[in-house]
């Protein structure tokens, strides 16, 4: 598979507490931005968000911002995007970002990063569409998440090619390679699901 060159960034609002997870988004920001790849997010001016887009921006990258115009309010909105979309709904939100992007990362984040994450999963097991997937584990922030994938397979309501719908790295050095390597899962038939 051909390296993207966009990626959507799936992260929080907030920073966390742990200080591990801001400097690993704002090294992923620059890594996507010094290997000319396109940053689509949220378009977010807080949090990992904020961290993230800044980096990649103070790099020289292009970095896109797709938001809801009931979140477009001055203090959210980050100020020097590249190019930004106000859609309407947060549905369209994700349906643009979806369009603009040839992969998905995911940052530590909150509900809304659990959602975005957990829905773009469930459209690829489903064969809606192909694009890799990738955890970003920094500070360990998605190992309860591995937990609960492992626990469904373990209790027969996943299968076990759902936890080749995405890969999990530590370092943001390892994304890329990641993504090199990255093939289509195996779309399960209806008899797995019974």
């Amino acid at each position: 598979m051909s390296r993207p060159q966009s990626i959507c960034v799936f992260c929080g609002s907030r920073r966390g507490t742990d200080p591990a997870l801001a400097h690993a988004a704002a090294e992923l920001g620059r890594t996507l931005a010094e290997n000319g790849i396109t940053l689509v997010y949220g378009a977010g001016g807080i949090g990992l968000m904020d961290v993230l887009a800044q980096a990649a921006l103070d790099a020289g990258g292009k970095v896109t911002g797709v938001m809801p115009r009931h979140l477009a309010r001055e203090e959210l909105l980050k100020d020097g995007l590249t190019d930004l979309h106000i859609v309407e709904t947060m549905h369209d939100r994700k349906r643009v970002m979806f369009e603009l992007s040839g992969a998905f990362v995911a940052l530590p984040g909150g509900i809304g990063t659990l959602e975005e994450t957990v829905e773009i999963l469930s459209w690829r097991q489903l064969g809606i569409h192909d694009k890799p997937i990738v955890l970003l584990n920094a500070g360990g922030a998605w190992d309860h998440f591995e937990a609960l994938m492992r626990g469904r397979v373990a209790a027969g309501f996943c299968a076990p090619s759902d936890l080749e719908l995405y890969e999990i790295v530590d370092r943001v050095d390892q994304l890329l390679p990641a993504l090199d390597m990255a093939r289509p899962p195996r779309i399960p038939s209806f008899t797995d699901w019974t």
